[in-house]
């Protein structure tokens, strides 16, 4: 059996679905009715950028939703994409909202909308310059606690993406993760700080949380077409009311992406395709499950070689 990935913030580049856009008139709807939904040309960000505005994380959040959601609904529609292979749907953060949508649960301007606010929400939760990210590649994730608990931080220190084996993020305020990436470096680890305009997937996101619970709250979510690996539980939910809860749960705690894999794995998943921007979920995959089949969807090319 197999699953569908779909990506992240970070996979998000200018001209990403320009080729699918050219090429397929459900891809120009889609980016048409992102337009209309959002009142300004989301599709030129996307297309044309700049970059600057791409990155801007109310922005990047429905840019990489809409090119997912093109990209599938293409495979779906014109290049037979047999669903019945597959069995789960999971997303990497904001990629959970690609996942709901595509999985027929939630309305793509629905998922914009949320996105969007989610964007702002999660960016005014924290000042600019007063957060931070740490990538620690290399070490296990309970050697990364231990030193988290060796540091004994005054502010938030916490993991916010436990990503694969060897590959962990921090986040926090700044203070406390510069002093565990010196803690790191004194102990011959790699750890990077990563350029993020807020620390995502941490308790300093709770103010964000709070925003996003009342405008999730009215939103509409469908009984599911495919069960969805919840970050904040690892496990296959298909349960609408609880879904929205975890939505709101995620914003303020870790993204468990290995164990999402993992258990795929275990529950007979021995295929993952990756559908959107970029390599990265598809790349993980191979790091957690050596022997996994897993390939990205981002151009006609890779669809024709993975969909048959």
């Amino acid at each position: 059996m197999k699953s569908l990935l779909f990506p992240g913030q970070g996979s998000q580049v200018v001209g990403m679905g320009l080729e699918f856009h050219k090429n397929f008139d459900i891809v120009k709807k889609i980016f048409i009715e992102a337009d209309d939904t959002l009142n300004f040309k989301i599709s030129k960000i996307i297309l044309e950028g700049p970059e600057n505005e791409l990155k801007l994380t109310q922005n990047t959040q429905p840019a990489i939703l809409t090119v997912s959601y093109a990209i599938y609904e293409v495979l779906k529609k014109d290049m037979g994409l047999n669903l019945d292979d597959y069995k789960y749907f999971a997303g990497h953060s904001l990629g959970e909202y690609s996942a709901l949508v595509c999985s027929r649960s939630l309305k793509f301007k629905d998922a914009l909308y949320l996105l969007r606010e989610r964007g702002k929400a999660m960016q005014e939760a924290v000042p600019v310059g007063n957060g931070a990210m740490l990538a620690i590649l290399g070490s296990q994730i309970e050697e990364i606690n231990q030193f988290i608990s060796q540091l004994n931080p005054k502010g938030v220190c916490e993991i916010a993406n436990d990503n694969s084996e060897g590959q962990t993020i921090i986040s926090g305020d700044k203070e406390s993760i510069i002093n565990l990436q010196k803690v790191l470096k004194e102990n011959k680890k790699k750890a990077i700080l990563l350029p993020v305009s807020a620390p995502f997937h941490c308790s300093l996101m709770k103010d964000a949380a709070n925003k996003m619970k009342e405008k999730i709250e009215p939103i509409n979510f469908e009984k599911l077409d495919f069960e969805i690996i919840s970050n904040v539980t690892a496990s296959p939910e298909n349960n609408p009311k609880k879904i929205k809860t975890l939505l709101v749960e995620q914003i303020y705690t870790k993204v468990r992406w290995r164990e999402s894999i993992i258990n795929m794995s275990n529950n007979g998943i021995n295929e993952f395709i990756e559908i959107g921007p970029g390599k990265v979920l598809s790349g993980l995959v191979k790091r957690i499950i050596k022997d996994a089949k897993a390939n990205s969807i981002n151009s006609i090319e890779d669809a024709k070689n993975n969909i048959k």
